[in-house]
């Protein structure tokens, strides 16, 4: 069975896409929140219509009951440390000749 993966992106939300051969059938998720969304289509056309209306589903569903709807994940955050280690990653990155944030995001996905 061979699936390909895509990105699809509404309102801050992003979506992670598999399309399942066999199945003939697009399947998606958004992937930037811990509430799950979910959504497939037969047809790119098909499938981004349902992202839009289950991000929409999830959104009412919020209203209706007075609730937030959960911030999609944004990618930053802010990590405090002593300027000591500061110097130390950013000489470390600097020799490995990444930028800071490469450099970081480097090992955290080997760490994740």
């Amino acid at each position: 069975m061979k699936k390909n993966k895509s990105i699809m992106k509404y309102k801050n939300y992003i979506a992670s896409i598999e399309f399942d051969d066999e199945a003939n059938l697009f399947h998606g998720e958004v992937i930037n929140l811990s509430d799950v969304i979910t959504f497939q289509g037969s047809s790119a056309a098909e499938l981004r219509k349902a992202f839009k209306d289950s991000v929409e589903d999830y959104l009412d569903f919020c209203k209706k009951r007075g609730e937030c709807p959960e911030k999609p994940f944004s990618g930053h955050f802010i990590v405090r440390t002593t300027p000591e280690k500061h110097r130390k990653i950013f000489h470390a990155a600097k020799k490995s000749g990444k930028s800071l944030n490469a450099w970081i995001e480097e090992k955290l996905e080997k760490s994740a």
